[in-house]
């Protein structure tokens, strides 16, 4: 069983059934094209353009990383831009490793447990060495990589339903979180990051969706992933039930849909942005596509869409001097997602070619 607390059995619950559902009859300016994809063990079904390069290349996926423990479900993953050390947390304890490179197995860098933490989602390290990691059922705690103390934590107030899970930093060094259930995204700002006392600071949404995205059966998952463009002008986040992608502007508040062709989000978890490209991770679907994006990210486009069982329910992705670094999760393995076995160890994957 995992190790979680009430309000975590009762979101995963909910993960559950938005991750079964069918999308809602989506309203964007551009109708999306159905893509082909293979879902059989051993089978990698790449599709995009027919262009000799993507009819005749085929993604390697190999493990970069092993993670040690029998019950570790990863779950986010993220590079240090300073040093290339990567960090992965484990959904399951709390448990947050430190992966060197030219390391295969993984190191504890913060035990099970650590500051009340039983559970780790989203990771992000800035461009000072801090290192935030995001727990569903409370908020966000921030450590210094060097001595690997707390320096602050910032928490969703009251008691209703929530689902702290993925973040972004922005180049002014603001931290955009999403919920996937209340349907927001909080803003921790620098300014509230240096003014953190011992005491835990509440949270408070700078963008709520709620109202509009696409009709969702009560208490469904909605935002999943979220970037920063590089320039700080925009934010992208998904909604993986919906099968959207949203474009925030953290000047004005404002909120718009992004005109997709080519595909959907259907399924969307972690994303990763650079160079205009938009790598996404499809989780129950074991796929990762790639979108080329506008550069005032108003549209996306689809280039390529692997799938492969090898990828075992990705929930996030970096990349890495051309190479994704992808969580395989095995939350359907004894997870949140199912029952059964694992296959251990944990690991995460290096994928190349897309």
């Amino acid at each position: 069983m995992l190790r979680v607390h009430r309000p975590v059995a009762a979101a995963v619950a909910a993960l559950a059934v938005a991750l079964s559902c069918t999308p809602a009859a989506q309203a964007v300016q551009e109708a999306p094209a159905t893509m082909t994809t293979a879902t059989t063990a051993t089978t990698i079904a790449v599709t995009g353009p027919s262009t000799p390069t993507d009819l005749g290349a085929r993604p390697r996926i190999s493990t970069a990383y092993e993670l040690p423990g029998d019950r570790v479900y990863p779950e986010g993953v993220a590079v240090d831009p300073r040093t290339g050390d990567l960090y992965a947390g484990s959904f399951a304890d709390g448990t947050v490793f430190k992966l060197t490179p030219g390391r295969r197995t993984a190191r504890v860098f913060l035990p099970a447990g650590a500051d009340g933490r039983d559970t780790a989602n989203g990771l992000k390290v800035d461009r000072l060495g801090r290192l935030w990691v995001t727990d569903s059922t409370t908020g966000v705690s921030v450590y210094d990589t060097r001595s690997r103390r707390l320096l602050a934590r910032f928490e969703v107030p009251g008691q209703d339903a929530r689902f702290v899970n993925d973040l972004a930093i922005t180049p002014d060094g603001s931290a955009y979180l999403t919920d996937s259930v209340r349907a927001v995204v909080y803003r921790v700002t620098p300014g509230q990051l240096a003014g953190a006392g011992d005491e835990p600071v509440a949270l408070t949404p700078r963008f709520d969706l709620s109202g509009v995205l696409d009709a969702h059966e009560p208490g469904a998952f909605t935002l999943n992933g979220i970037v920063a463009d590089p320039s700080g002008r925009h934010l992208l986040t998904v909604d993986m039930t919906g099968g959207d992608l949203y474009r925030l502007d953290p000047a004005s508040g404002t909120i718009r849909r992004v005109a997709l062709s080519g595909g959907d989000m259907l399924h969307a978890d972690g994303l990763e942005l650079q160079g205009g490209r938009l790598w996404v991770v499809h989780n129950t679907a074991n796929t990762i596509s790639r979108w080329r994006v506008s550069g005032d990210g108003s549209t996306a486009r689809a280039e390529r869409r692997v799938t492969d069982e090898a990828l075992q329910i990705p929930t996030t992705l970096v990349r890495v001097r051309g190479t994704l670094y992808v969580v395989r999760s095995q939350f359907d393995k004894g997870g949140p997602l199912g029952e059964g076995t694992p296959r251990t160890p944990f690991t995460v994957a290096a994928v190349r070619g897309i």
